[in-house]
């Protein structure tokens, strides 16, 4: 062995992230597939997206549409984007300097903290969230300050909301349809936000990637239906989410002038911009309103036969008003009530050969409610096989 060899040596730097590791949807989804389990954890669909959006990414490629685009995005997909959110929410975006194309919804989101939180700064985050919302702060130097929704029900608390509200609150996050819960913020709820951040210079951030995936005749309630709200608010979309392409990485985000210059400042330096012929395919499969307009229906009848096979498993449903989730309880089942939610995961996954993830997972410290999240954006053979495995595997129950 040379002595070059003998001296080499990698430096190993502190930890940005010290407490990150693995996250639940990796761990989940590789112990589904080590045991040929069908996996409703991870939130993806396993149907393919509508044939026309492929052709019109080969129309793009074909006429030429293959070198960078602009740094914000190419303008007909902002100028999509933002007839889009006037024509559903009322409020009027400028496409060039108030809308940016980002590289999914976790860049956006990654971007704006980035853009807006400085070091010593604070961040509010509603828990359970999403679990990249907590490192993006920390990477941002910001000290994030947890408010949990209320439990059982995943409401906002305004009382706390308003007792964690300090001089160095900087941002506050939000989203609806809430991942991992499934509930839809309300207008009086957002009213009631608007009227507590009225005296503050508070930021919004606010995700609304399930933003086409509200039930039973709810409207989603946008920041952008809110003058004061929109006014201070960075939003931000999923194309993936709402048109079935997960792993194209593409999404947006929304916000005023003055919020947006910072935002690009970041972006341009973080991804730059997004794939150009994607976008155009996006711009041009945008003209038609149907696919998204459509989608209530669409995953209200996963949901509606989803609910229906776990009528009888034992499971405590509970309500799923948004998004593709679906939250159950399994505290009433005697053979498990003693488990973590973590480690029913793992006994589903398993034994029953279905995949979930703890609700636990989406919380600091852990918090247990005996609660697990299954994902019902599959197939209906998916969802009909794994709700037979559950019903087989959940039918041996001891009564409680």
């Amino acid at each position: 062995m040379s002595s070059a060899h003998l001296l080499a040596r990698t430096p190993v730097p502190p930890s940005r992230l010290p407490r990150v590791g693995t996250t639940i949807f990796t761990v989940m989804s590789a112990l589904a597939q080590e045991h040929g389990a069908v996996n409703l954890g991870q939130g993806f669909p396993d149907f393919e997206c509508d044939p026309r959006l492929v052709d019109a990414v080969t129309q793009a490629m074909q006429a030429g549409h293959n070198q960078y685009p602009p740094m914000a995005g190419v303008p007909v997909l902002r100028e999509a984007v933002a007839a889009k959110i006037a024509a559903l929410y009322g409020h009027r975006y400028d496409p060039g300097s108030e809308i940016t194309i980002t590289a999914g919804a976790t860049q956006a989101i990654l971007t704006a903290i980035l853009a807006l939180v400085h070091p010593g700064d604070e961040v509010i985050v509603l828990e359970p969230c999403y679990d990249s919302y907590a490192p993006n702060i920390e990477l941002a130097g910001g000290r994030v300050r947890r408010v949990p929704l209320t439990p059982g029900r995943f409401r906002p608390d305004f009382d706390r909301i308003a007792a964690a509200l300090g001089p160095r609150t900087r941002a506050i996050l939000v989203n609806t349809p809430h991942n991992p819960s499934a509930t839809v913020w309300t207008a009086g709820e957002m009213q009631r936000l608007a009227d507590l951040l009225r005296p503050t210079n508070v930021i919004v951030i606010a995700d609304e990637v399930y933003e086409h995936m509200v039930f039973d005749g709810q409207a989603h309630q946008s920041v952008a239906r809110h003058a004061e709200l929109a006014a201070r608010s960075v939003i931000v979309s999923s194309f993936g989410k709402t048109f079935h392409v997960t792993g194209w990485k593409v999404g947006y985000a929304a916000a005023p002038a003055e919020l947006m210059a910072e935002f690009r400042k970041v972006h341009q330096f973080n991804v730059f911009t997004v794939n150009t012929p994607v976008q155009h395919a996006l711009a041009a499969y945008l003209g038609d309103p149907r696919p998204y307009l459509d989608l209530p229906d669409f995953y209200a009848r996963k949901r509606d036969r989803f609910r229906a096979g776990l009528a009888d498993t034992g499971l405590d449903l509970m309500p799923s008003e948004g998004s593709y989730f679906q939250c159950v309880g399994y505290g009433g089942l005697a053979a498990h009530r003693a488990r973590s939610e973590a480690e029913f995961c793992r006994w589903l996954t398993t034994e029953a050969g279905v995949a979930a993830i703890p609700l636990s997972a989406f919380y600091d410290a852990g918090f247990e409610q005996r609660v697990v999240r299954f994902c019902f954006a599959k197939r209906e053979g998916t969802l009909d096989a794994a709700l037979q495995r559950l019903r087989t595997a959940l039918s041996a129950r001891s009564p409680g």
